[in-house]
């Protein structure tokens, strides 16, 4: 109940908001408002964290395994996230964003799509491409997912073909990066066993 200019009351509906949805709502409303201020300090703030926790725990991991499983847990979450941001941008069905994917693989891998990976990889048509990449390859691939779920949403990018064209730029930003810095591309870089696999491994011998 709330009161009114009356000074009656009057029942009014209560929205519970996600942590997403509030994020939302104070990044695109009045910073003049304090409230508004505040809201995005706190997320701001909040994202700060966030990065560093991940950096200090990326940076801890001595082996090439340990940054694998790591980036591989990254690019799950934030696959999920783009996902999201593509459903926004009107890429619905599942066709529709198998297409946004290879999009983003032809970008940064210079042409490739998806089977076209495959095939260089020498990897069979049930065998997921990140499973078998290495922590260099990881890192690529998860900068790419984030600066494209960013730009998605920051632009307001609405359509399929220029949500497929904002994926394949971003991708193709991201190899000339790698060209520029001397770095091998990332369909020059091998492959590697199993991320599944090598989880197995691991508990094997924590057991």
């Amino acid at each position: 109940m709330v009161k009114i200019g009356s000074g009656a009351e009057r029942e009014v509906e209560s929205i519970k908001l996600s942590r997403y949805a509030c994020y939302l709502i104070v990044q695109n409303a009045d910073p003049s408002k304090e409230i508004v201020a505040t809201g995005q300090t706190y997320f701001a703030i909040q994202t700060r964290i966030q990065e560093i926790r991940q950096m200090d725990e990326y940076t801890s991991l001595k082996s090439e395994e340990g940054k694998r499983i790591f980036l591989r847990n990254e690019m799950k979450t934030h696959n999920i996230q783009l996902a999201e941001a593509a459903k926004d941008a009107g890429v619905i069905e599942p066709i529709d964003y198998a297409i946004f994917q290879n999009h983003e693989y032809m970008g940064l891998y210079g042409g490739l799509d998806a089977k076209g990976i495959h095939t260089r990889k020498g990897l069979k048509k049930s065998q997921n491409i990140l499973d078998h990449m290495g922590s260099t390859e990881l890192a690529a691939n998860l900068f790419r997912a984030t600066q494209t779920e960013e730009k998605l949403r920051r632009e307001e990018i609405k359509g399929k073909q220029k949500a497929n064209t904002t994926h394949f730029n971003v991708g193709k930003k991201v190899r000339q990066t790698i060209e520029e810095l001397g770095g091998t591309m990332p369909e020059n870089l091998p492959t590697e066993e199993s991320i599944k696999e090598l989880e197995i491994k691991i508990k094997k011998k924590l057991k």
